[in-house]
């Protein structure tokens, strides 16, 4: 007779717990390297993706509170290095990576950030020249937008006062870095957008508008690439040049100004011209119209010298007889011409009054004849057989007419 000693039975439940804390004690932080795919982010905030290579994959889930935090924007495809822990969610008893952190795999987080909101603001649109505007050739109120304590407000003012003395320059104080400085940039566009100042009567306007800072790293470039500062600028209708950082740096508020400049001095080189610059153009401009004028007057004198040199200048009695007696050979002609005309009119009457003359019934009655009709109706007869006796008839001859009865009729052969 043999003893069996039987095993424990686990109920799933056991199983999946034994096997969710030795899964959980064995890693409790990893980092993880691979591709993110089938994302999903439901309205609660958390995300749900798997993080795969060529050859395995793994479920992730990033929860809200941890997630919030991140500089750029989940999406499939990105290639990241995620951190967290490895557990296991009973419900589905499948391993998963419960992630507290991620960065790009190459690019930083706010490298990757900044490349991801300047596609999406390109494919809106933000970017087209299409909707920039030119910037005024000579402002005389422009606003500047930074901070009142940067080198950026003062390197402007120092160029804008050697090159012209009647500007005036309006400055919009902001913080150009940190947490509050993206809504406050973007307030104060909005502001000059709706600033009115009464100057001599008239509401007069920001001409041109300033939006700058001086140079930096990335992080303290990053209020310009916010999305609320670039719609911002792209909804002014003031003229915006945007004058961030130093030649090489480049943000999104550059892509959407209407120019950009590589720095702040060079901003206040382009929105105004050097005022000796203007003078000698001016002084150019009124050297090539006196000189044009001149050599006009010379040639308008040579053209009257040449008239009143002119043959019917010196005698115009001469010429007016001239023509007197042009127009008395023309009315001469043209009697001659006339008289010709009628003579040769009256001779065609004639020879057409002749032909009518001939063909005339009364010419026929000149020749003897006679034309006899029946009376009262007086049609004309032309056959004796429409005749009758005791009919009354009307004959016309060349010297007058007669009525007469017939008597008798005769046709040509027998009385009838």
């Amino acid at each position: 007779m043999s003893l069996e000693v039987l095993e424990h039975i686990y109920t799933v439940s056991e199983l999946t717990k034994d096997i969710k804390e030795i899964v959980e004690t064995s890693f409790p932080s990893v980092w993880v390297e691979g591709e993110i795919s089938n994302l999903r982010q439901p309205l609660s905030g958390h995300k749900y993706f798997t993080l795969k290579d060529e050859k395995a994959q793994l479920n992730c889930a990033f929860f809200k509170y941890v997630n919030k935090s991140i500089k750029f924007q989940v999406e499939d495809g990105l290639k990241i290095v995620a951190f967290g822990r490895i557990g296991v969610y009973e419900k589905t008893g499948q391993y998963q990576l419960y992630v507290e952190k991620i960065e790009p795999k190459g690019l930083g987080a706010l490298q990757l950030r900044f490349e991801q909101l300047k596609n999406r603001l390109k494919k809106e649109g933000l970017f087209e020249d299409s909707h920039k505007v030119s910037i005024p050739t000579l402002p005389t109120r422009i606003g500047v937008v930074t901070s009142p304590a940067g080198a950026a407000v003062r390197d402007i003012l120092n160029v804008l006062s050697r090159r012209f003395t009647n500007v005036t320059v309006i400055l919009n104080p902001v913080s150009v870095q940190g947490n509050e400085a993206p809504a406050q940039i973007a307030g104060a566009i909005e502001e000059f957008n709706n600033l009115e100042s009464l100057s001599e009567g008239k509401i007069k306007d920001i001409d041109v508008m300033i939006v700058t800072r001086g140079g930096g790293s990335l992080e303290d470039l990053w209020a310009f690439n916010e999305e609320i500062v670039a719609r911002a600028i792209y909804n002014s209708k003031i003229p915006v040049i945007s004058a961030v950082g130093h030649e090489i740096d480049w943000t999104i508020s550059d892509f959407v100004a209407d120019l950009r400049s590589p720095t702040p001095s060079a901003a206040a080189e382009m929105v105004i011209a050097q005022k000796e610059q203007l003078t000698e153009q001016i002084r150019t401009n009124l050297s090539r119209l006196n000189s044009s004028m001149l050599a006009k007057l010379e040639l308008l004198k040579a053209q009257v010298k040449n008239l009143a040199d002119s043959y019917c200048f010196k005698k115009p009695q001469n010429l007016i007889e001239q023509c007197q007696q042009k127009i008395d050979d023309f009315l001469k002609d043209l009697s001659v011409s006339m008289e010709h005309k009628i003579n040769s009119s009256e001779q065609h009457f004639r020879r057409l009054t002749g032909k009518m003359e001939a063909l005339s019934p009364l010419a026929i009655l000149n020749r003897g004849y006679s034309i006899t009709r029946k009376y009262p109706d007086k049609g004309i007869l032309k056959d004796i057989k429409t005749l009758k006796r005791n009919e009354l008839v009307y004959t016309r001859l060349s010297r007058g007419s007669f009525i007469s009865k017939v008597t008798e009729v005769e046709d040509g052969r027998d009385k009838v």
